[in-house]
């Protein structure tokens, strides 16, 4: 008779299957969440009341978690709970995936909702100095979960900025008349004629806008849309303006040197409080109906973010309007 093989029996407890990982598993968030409280709170109880989740909740997902990497996580008593080895080496891991995850939440959050997360917002040179500080301090307080890029530059290139993508958003004289973008009113600011020290306009309150045939206009740099509104008035005046010789990059520098006699131009109303403080700058302002020009945000047609965007541009006006001598688009 054959010998009967040696039978070894062995038996596998609850507590082996632990070793036993599965490669495929992925730890599922509310896993990792359970785990990062109960190692935070050190008590079931406490970890299930601040994830708003019943106690029998956590210990199932934690359970989850463990058996699914194999791995003890807590060591469970009647009194507290510990973290073992291997939960104290995986727990900034485990941390830092819950970070992520919440970042990734927030940005696709602000991505459905722009005035929840970035915007690239545009503004041309004769905007930006004279509003930005209104804008970014009020913005600040009345949108705190929006982060607002800004970048300065003429029109052209910030519409082609809209329309590569390269821009959000963009704050600039109207009407743009360019295809596929949307265009939102948003204040609308008179021209206000600035004179050097002592000119014989300086505080008049009608001025015919058919003087300026007599006086050197000075001009901004071709692609400024200032130069053109201003061109604008005087063919609207029925009047040929006599060009200074000088022409400015920025209207500070023409402002500057109009002070310096140079001749006169025309500068928005945002801009008088900024121009008038730094310098030696008189006044003088337009008969009705006063030339000026309408500031709009303008924006992609396609971005389907019209609803934010209009609430964004009557926001602005909002706060342009109250410090500003300016009017709400009409």
């Amino acid at each position: 008779m054959l010998p009967e093989p040696d039978l070894e029996l062995k038996v596998i407890c609850p507590t082996t299957l632990i070793g036993m990982t599965d490669k495929s598993y992925q730890p599922t968030i509310a896993g990792l969440r359970a785990f990062a409280a109960v190692a935070e709170k050190q008590h079931f109880g406490s970890a299930a009341t601040t994830l708003a989740v019943s106690q029998s909740t956590l210990s199932q997902a934690l359970s989850a978690l463990e058996t699914g990497l194999g791995v003890n996580l807590v060591e469970r008593s009647t009194r507290r709970v510990f973290l073992t080895e291997e939960g104290r080496q995986l727990l900034p891991q485990a941390q830092a995936v819950i970070e992520a995850m919440t970042a990734f939440t927030a940005a696709a959050a602000g991505a459905s909702d722009p005035l929840q997360g970035s915007i690239r917002l545009g503004l041309i040179p004769t905007v930006a100095p004279y509003v930005l500080p209104t804008l970014l301090a009020g913005l600040a307080e009345r949108l705190p979960a929006l982060t607002l890029r800004v970048i300065e530059d003429q029109t052209e290139r910030l519409l082609t900025g809209l329309r590569e993508g390269s821009l959000d958003a963009a704050l600039i004289a109207l009407p743009a008349e360019a295809s596929g973008i949307t265009e939102i009113p948003v204040y609308d600011e008179d021209f206000v004629l600035a004179l050097p020290p002592g000119h014989p306009l300086a505080g008049e309150r009608r001025v015919s806008p058919t003087a300026l045939a007599e006086l050197p206009l000075l001009l901004l740099d071709e692609g400024h849309c200032l130069r053109d509104q201003a061109l604008d008035v005087c063919r609207m005046a029925g009047v040929r303006a006599e060009l200074a010789n000088t022409r400015a990059a920025s209207l500070a520098t023409a402002v500057q040197c109009v002070t310096g006699g140079l001749g006169v131009t025309l500068i928005p109303q945002s801009a008088v409080p900024v121009e008038t403080a730094r310098s030696r700058l008189d006044l003088a302002y337009f008969a009705a109906p006063r030339p000026g020009r309408r500031i709009g945000l303008v924006f992609r047609s396609s971005s389907g973010r019209g609803a934010s965007y209009r609430q964004l541009a009557q926001l602005i006006g909002e706060l342009v309007g109250s410090d500003q001598q300016v009017r709400p688009a009409r």
